[in-house]
């Protein structure tokens, strides 16, 4: 006798259940596309590359269930996207090639607030335009191809929700700073902390939205007119043309900045977004001699951040490091800096991960970037931000906040005593030392990827579940 067949409601509460536990079964790579449901997953981000490393992570972590995942971003980043294994769609590089011009260096230097970026980047405006339009029409491309039933996309692609809309698809924010979704619980991070209560708090999202709205607003009125998509009365991030909110899912942890009250139910915080495939990394047997031959080291590096005065920061760096009595691996990316001789307490490296170097080193100088203050918090190592722009303020609050670093140095105040002091702090103070590992600790035994992961693949079907899961 045939059994009789299970409803279709039953099934998908059994699809439902086993998602929930693919979160909890923290190593075992198993969710709905081990059911059948493969999907093709489109990931839109731009910048430099803290904007995305953390999206080949999720993209990673979404090809290990079974999707296929394609990543759209500047061409610089064509090969490791491949590398890591996932598919790779063109976006121009005439951005970030902008802003590496040599004239253009410095111009974001020390802007810790609105005001100052809007004050000196408006003589950019009208090369940045053109550019804009063709990372909206290449976003379309790469839609066109990989037939995504799913956008994933960073705010800087801001034509993915009007594509997503054309596709019939659904559509996911990811973000690494808490920058678009407003809270009473503290002001945007590109905006002044300014002791004014909830009310401006919320008032500066809404300003820096704004803000994104005149920027690109005509670029999306243009390009939904080409496509014959109606009219959008108004242009937002946070929520599609007739109302609906969009998801947005953070790759931070809870840990480091726990979830504001007042935040929607369509978003979450994750957890980080880190890659782990290290193991087989080879350093240069120069570094290896190095580490070797010593106590841990200070690492000072400064990212794809430029300054107008390389050659101070250089001396300002090495003082410090000797008048510390610590060594020092110094990456010669930072600053555009062509370094001469260094002490032999001293080497220059050039790209070496982050999640393996931090692991052997004492303490982190860095710019307090979102990606390399993750690295530093995750390898439970101190750090001192120096911080230049944009979320790097912020950041460097909370990890003083956290007690896993010194208080924050802007570039602009930096001098060799100030730097002396932080780096004697962070290697010596054996209440930071320790309170950093710890929390290291408790980082590495998240699952920001697969928590991602598994509300990623609701949105399919529904948000509701995974988005509450993730909320809490």
């Amino acid at each position: 006798m045939l059994q009789k067949p299970i409803a279709q409601g039953k099934v998908m509460a059994i699809i439902k259940w086993l998602k929930k536990r693919c979160v909890e079964w923290s190593g075992m790579a198993f969710s709905t596309a081990s059911l059948g449901k493969n999907m093709n997953i489109l990931i839109l981000t731009y910048g430099t590359r803290g904007d995305v490393q953390p999206y080949i992570a999720l993209g990673q972590g979404l090809k290990r269930v079974g999707h296929c995942v394609t990543v759209s971003t500047s061409s610089r980043f064509s090969e490791t996207i491949e590398s890591a294994g996932l598919h790779y769609a063109f976006m121009n590089d005439g951005m970030l090639t902008l802003l590496d011009a040599p004239e253009n260096q410095g111009v974001l230097e020390d802007t810790n607030n609105i005001f100052q970026v809007v004050k000196r980047t408006l003589g950019l405006l009208k090369r940045i335009g053109p550019i804009q339009r063709s990372l909206a029409d290449e976003s379309w491309a790469a839609a066109q191809k990989s037939q995504p039933d799913i956008i994933v996309f960073h705010p800087k692609v801001f034509i993915a929700p009007d594509i997503a809309e054309k596709l019939g698809v659904p559509v996911v924010m990811a973000l690494v700073v808490p920058g678009l979704v407003p809270t009473a619980e503290y002001p945007n991070m590109m905006l002044p902390r300014l002791k004014l209560g909830g009310w401006y708090n919320k008032l500066s999202y809404s300003f820096v939205n704004r803000l994104i709205g005149l920027s690109v607003a005509k670029h999306v009125r243009a390009w939904r007119k080409v496509n014959r998509l109606p009219k959008a009365k108004r242009f937002s991030l946070l929520q599609t043309t007739d109302g609906t909110s969009i998801p947005v899912i953070h790759g931070f942890s809870n840990l480091v900045l726990s979830r504001p009250d007042d935040w929607p139910q369509t978003a979450s915080i994750c957890g980080y977004w880190h890659t782990e495939d290290v193991e087989d990394y080879e350093p240069s047997p120069e570094l290896s001699a190095f580490l070797s031959a010593g106590p841990p080291p200070v690492y000072v590096g400064f990212g794809s951040m430029t300054g107008r005065d390389p050659e101070r920061l250089a001396r300002i760096v090495v003082e410090a490091l000797q008048g510390a009595g610590v060594r020092g691996i110094l990456s010669t990316g930072w600053g555009a800096m062509k370094m001469k001789a260094l002490p032999e307490s001293m080497i220059a490296v050039d790209q070496v991960p982050h999640s393996w170097l931090f692991s052997r080193v004492c303490g982190v100088v860095h710019h307090g970037g979102a990606g390399t203050t993750a690295a530093a918090l995750l390898a439970g190592k101190p750090s001192i931000i120096i911080p230049f722009f944009g979320d790097q303020p912020f950041w460097g609050h909370r990890a003083h906040t956290l007690n896993a670093g010194s208080a924050p140095i802007p570039l602009k105040k930096l001098t060799v005593e100030r730097l002396v002091a932080a780096i004697k702090a962070i290697t010596t103070d054996q209440n930071i030392i320790d309170h950093t590992a710890a929390l290291g600790v408790n980082l590495r035994e998240e699952s920001g990827v697969e928590s991602a992961v598994a509300v990623i693949e609701s949105l399919v079907d529904g948000p509701s579940e995974a988005l509450q899961r993730t909320s809490r």
